[in-house]
């Protein structure tokens, strides 16, 4: 034994005992073609990445890019564009009426239909939750709409059940109830839009009853020997333990309302009518932009959009902290 091993080992020593054990640990040392195989690696992860950051760059970062310069300019497809500040966002909020119905019209649109497509889509779901005979047909019965909802051919088929003479007027004309129907009515084209919107609650509802399937049994038998009643386990039970799902619908929901464009487009032809009632920031948007040639007031709307879209996001993250419990969360 060395001398500094024996040193360390009667005196305990422990700047020694450090540098022995440098000694006593072996090199790490490459092995052949170590560092190529790596680098072959790192190059076949780049190249994994490539589409990606092609579609990326090139379908999204630098066309919101430019959009936002757009936003700034007057540009009519067919001449350079012409630099105006901030003339676009001003002409929005102060001498464009239009535009201002059309926010009117989207958020209230927002603002009723996404609470009551969520509702639906959760009493369906707490539905199937307690059935299992025949449940697989119905939740896919009730998840095709969702798939076809936004599709032209529905809007077209949604537009001829609510007019005039479709079969949803000729039903209530049955009744006594004369609506000379929906579509060119400007009460009720908003309502039938929310309907519409409503029919689609096929894939809310599939993500509500997934979550369902995942809170434990134990927590409602729990409940019920404490004596609370179905309202009351469904507020203290179901309700806290959903409540990230109902989160991420609630997001989805939003979003998903600010963007719609087919069915208004279609059931409207393109007008926004009666009345401007169908007249959405999307279908305004591109009016604007497509019919009148006015890119650069289309594109300040969009930034408007998309703003006021993020915003809305940034709320329901910072207020989720009050509401929303994750699991193994001690609030």
């Amino acid at each position: 034994m060395s001398t500094t091993a024996t040193r360390v080992i009667v005196t305990g020593d422990k700047s020694s005992r450090r540098s022995l054990s440098r000694k006593r640990r072996p090199e790490h040392v490459d092995r052949p073609g170590q560092r190529s195989r790596q680098r072959r690696e790192t190059l076949s992860g780049f190249g994994f990445l490539i589409p990606w950051l092609i579609g990326f760059f090139g379908l999204t970062l630098i066309p919101m890019v430019y959009s936002l310069y757009l936003s700034f300019t007057s540009y009519n497809i067919f001449s350079p564009p012409k630099w105006i500040g901030l003339d676009n966002y001003i002409r929005m909020f102060t001498t464009d009426p239009a535009f201002m119905q059309s926010a009117q019209i989207t958020l209230i649109y927002v603002l009723v239909g996404t609470p009551i497509t969520l509702a639906a889509a959760l009493i369906v779901a707490m539905l199937l939750n307690f059935r299992d005979r025949g449940a697989g047909f119905f939740r896919s019965a009730f998840y095709a709409p969702s798939l076809i909802g936004g599709s032209v051919s529905v809007a077209i088929v949604w537009r001829a059940m609510f007019s005039g003479d479709g079969p949803v007027d000729s039903t209530l004309s049955f009744f006594g109830i004369d609506l000379g129907g929906w579509i060119g009515n400007p009460a009720l084209v908003l309502p039938m839009m929310i309907l519409l919107a409503v029919w689609q609650f096929g894939a809310t509802m599939v993500i509500f009853l997934a979550g369902l399937k995942q809170i434990p049994k134990e927590l409602y038998e729990a409940a019920e020997m404490d004596g609370a009643g179905p309202w009351h386990r469904f507020r203290a039970v179901t309700l806290p333990m959903l409540s990230p799902v109902i989160f991420f619908n609630l997001l989805l929901g939003l979003i998903g309302a600010f963007q719609v464009f087919a069915s208004a487009y279609i059931i409207s032809n393109g007008t926004g009518g009666p009345a401007g009632m169908t007249n959405f920031i999307t279908l305004y948007l591109y009016k604007r932009g497509f019919s009148d040639g006015q890119m650069g007031y289309a594109a300040a709307i969009a930034w408007v959009l998309l703003i006021v879209v993020a915003i809305i996001a940034v709320i329901l993250f910072r207020t989720q902290r009050s509401w929303v419990h994750y699991a193994g969360d001690n609030r």
